[in-house]
């Protein structure tokens, strides 16, 4: 999934250009957005939704309408944030996200104004710009140039959609993550960087020959980079095979062969110290 932000001052014009990016990124997918709301309540005490969240519930779906027209629903739960947000539209398998607001963030930016203090920002523009059809392209190039979002649960659903889905006999996993507690040593965060071009071909060739072995219908992998908090995921394997006995060996294979061929260099940070994994290993 690819996505994209757009900040800027009230009544900048945020919410206009985030309608036009959707309306033409529909035509090269399916576009879910973020909105920030603020401090309002989506879910007011005086509904019967807002009772059930006030009496204690975690998460409430409300769904509206009906077979003649249509219907809508609405999630409401605790404790969410951005990631999260985007994870849920990950895990639906859109193929853009569209952000409005939250300026804080890491996500790449479009700023319109001098909003400052923004990092990530991929171009400033000013307030109320007309949105003309050279402009718009140029946004929409933009956020087809934004590197790909991934969770594990967008990978099946991605594996499930292939042509020869109808020959698999399964599909298996892989989740790595980061190790919190090896011995006495606690680990707060790795970090990781990638070598392009040279890591993403690495990855690409592995899945390409994977998938010369017998029985292996599909194989993608996603390997995150940046700082990772112990506990998180880093890396997801998804392979759809004929048979199980075809389809563990690879996933086995996968791994080993990401760890010793993609050149994808891992920083740890632990209550002690700080290094550079590669660099210890080849003292």
């Amino acid at each position: 999934m690819k996505v994209i932000s757009v900040v800027g001052y009230k009544k900048s014009g945020k919410t206009s250009l985030v309608s036009a990016l959707v309306r033409n990124l529909s035509g090269f997918g399916t576009v879910g957005t973020v909105k920030h709301m603020g401090e309002q309540r989506l879910n007011p005490a005086d509904t019967d939704t807002g009772r059930h969240f006030d009496a204690g519930a975690d998460m409430v779906i409300g769904l509206t309408g009906s077979e003649a027209t249509g219907t809508e629903l609405v999630t409401f739960s605790r404790d969410s944030d951005l990631e999260h947000a985007l994870d849920l539209l990950c895990d639906q398998g859109l193929d853009f996200a569209v952000v409005e607001g939250f300026k804080e963030s890491n996500l790449p930016k479009i700023v319109i104004g001098d909003l400052q203090g923004v990092s990530n920002v991929v171009l400033r523009m000013p307030p109320d710009v007309d949105m003309h059809e050279e402009l718009i392209a140029s946004l929409v190039g933009m956020t087809l140039a934004q590197p790909d979002r991934y969770t594990l649960e967008a990978l099946i659903k991605k594996a499930r959609k292939i042509p020869a889905i109808r020959k698999a006999g399964a599909i298996g996993t892989f989740t790595g993550i980061v190790r919190e507690l090896a011995g006495d040593e606690k680990t707060s965060r790795l970090e990781f960087e990638k070598y392009e071009p040279e890591a993403s071909k690495a990855l690409d060739r592995i899945r390409e020959e994977l998938k010369q072995k017998e029985g292996i219908l599909e194989v993608l992998i996603h390997h995150k980079t940046g700082i990772i908090k112990a506990g998180e995921d880093i890396v997801y394997i998804v392979i759809a095979a004929a048979h199980r006995t075809e389809l563990f060996p690879a996933l086995s294979e996968a791994i080993e062969r990401i760890k010793a061929e993609a050149p994808i260099w891992k920083k740890e940070f632990t209550e002690k110290e700080e290094f550079w994994v590669h660099d210890r290993e080849h003292a």
